[in-house]
């Protein structure tokens, strides 16, 4: 329907309520969230705008492949091992507070600013306390004043307060003209120039989507893209969809070296037929596309996308009465033979031959309430992945297989170490 609604993150809610902070797009529903998306699809969703995001992430992907040259360089083996989940959750973050406040942290660095430190541990605060509040009624531990509860309301104060300063800087930008308008400077900039939303709502927006990004670029949410919880993500083990899903990315390309020079082939052949415009590579780049897709496919972080029925629904002969959560399971339907031939086969190829006619891709969602970051995360990954593909081979023990476990997401049931090994500098 036009007012989709979906499961809520009654911790986030709590909080809100406790600090009589409003609800960003996130969590509103009914007609205040479909006015205020409306406004955001347009800053976000739109080609053009999403266009004028890659320089933005460009540049952090950028970084993350002098840290890495860095790292090769200093284990003095001409190659870089390591479980590159935390690198991941760090690059993500980093890439989404680009592109939403116009700042970087520097999370990419090898010195981490303290106050950028202090951001990384809230970020990570705020998802641990998460899960154990969807268990027992945030209201009951507000009420204990228990330790979960003191430490998610500190985590969403810093959260709030790294969002009040880019504000600050932002106005002080905007009043000394430092900024120009026709370069893109971040979704807040954009916002606060065109003045369409009270100041209250895009600070609670903006802040939502940074979380909603950190757990999409994980739990495939990001305003209704997955499961609508971000259950149990912990750094160590659900970070953003983009940082999960380009671990995933990798291990599957190292365990395909004939697929990943493939890939490799199809970055550098567009590379040099757009002289390096990374704008138009992304437009030519269809087999790295459905790489990511068929990561999705694999290891959906979100197990199921979830809505409330709006009117009564006849399926399959079962009477679904309104109001009631219906689920779809990602990971099962992901792996149905009778939905994708030999599932178990990672073949990126399967989504360049079905068409565009099959709705079988939901990791980020679908319709009115779909992944509100779903453009970010994808330009994440693409930029990152050719980025990585341009630079080094990704290798692992072919030997060890990693499998999944559910830790109320879906995350690896071990840690996942990959070598990055730099390549011949290309003429």
């Amino acid at each position: 329907g036009m007012l989709p609604e979906r499961f809520s993150v009654p911790p986030w809610v709590a909080y809100r309520d406790y600090r009589n902070k409003p609800y960003g797009v996130l969590l509103k529903t009914g007609e205040a969230w479909r006015s205020d998306r409306l406004t955001l699809n347009k800053e976000v969703l739109s080609p053009q705008v999403v266009d004028s995001f890659v320089p933005l992430l460009d540049q952090v992907s950028q970084d993350f492949v002098r840290r890495a040259r860095a790292q090769v360089q200093q284990s003095g083996r001409e190659r870089w091992t390591a479980d590159f989940s935390h690198e991941l959750f760090r690059f993500a973050l980093e890439s989404v507070c680009h592109v939403l406040y116009g700042e970087r942290l520097g999370l990419l660095q090898d010195f981490v600013d303290p106050e950028a430190q202090q951001f990384i541990d809230a970020v990570t605060l705020m998802f641990h306390t998460t899960s154990p509040m969807l268990y027992v009624p945030p209201g009951l531990l507000r009420h204990l004043n228990t330790k979960t509860w003191r430490d998610h309301v500190h985590a969403w104060d810093a959260i709030f307060t790294q969002a009040d300063k880019c504000i600050q800087n932002v106005y002080r930008d905007i009043r000394l003209q430092r900024k120009s308008t026709e370069e893109h400077t971040g979704i807040l900039f954009s916002l606060l120039v065109q003045d369409k939303l009270p100041l209250d709502d895009i600070k609670a927006s903006v802040t939502e989507m940074m979380a909603g990004g950190v757990d999409t670029v994980s739990t495939g949410q990001g305003d209704g893209g997955g499961n609508g919880t971000v259950r149990g993500a912990e750094p160590s083990s659900a970070l953003l969809q983009t940082s999960m899903t380009l671990q995933w990315a990798m291990l599957e390309l190292a365990r395909s070296p004939g697929i990943q020079e493939r890939l490799r082939a199809e970055v550098l052949a567009a590379k040099q037929e757009a002289q390096g415009d990374r704008v138009k590579m992304l437009k030519s780049i269809r087999l790295l596309k459905a790489a990511i897709k068929e990561t999705l496919r694999l290891h959906p972080v979100a197990v199921t996308l979830q809505r409330y029925t709006t009117q009564e629904v006849i399926l399959q002969d079962y009477r679904i009465p309104p109001k009631t959560l219906v689920q779809v399971g990602l990971y099962a339907m992901g792996r149905d033979p009778e939905v994708f031939p030999k599932p178990e086969q990672f073949n990126p190829e399967r989504w360049l031959v079905m068409g565009s006619k099959h709705f079988k891709g939901l990791s980020f969602g679908f319709g009115p309430r779909q992944c509100l970051g779903r453009r970010i995360a994808e330009l994440e990954m693409q930029l990152f992945l050719m980025h990585i593909l341009e630079n080094f081979k990704i290798e692992t023990k072919r030997a060890v297989e990693v499998g999944t476990k559910f830790d109320l997401i879906l995350v690896p049931d071990k840690p996942i170490y990959l070598t990055l090994r730099p390549l011949q500098r290309q003429e």
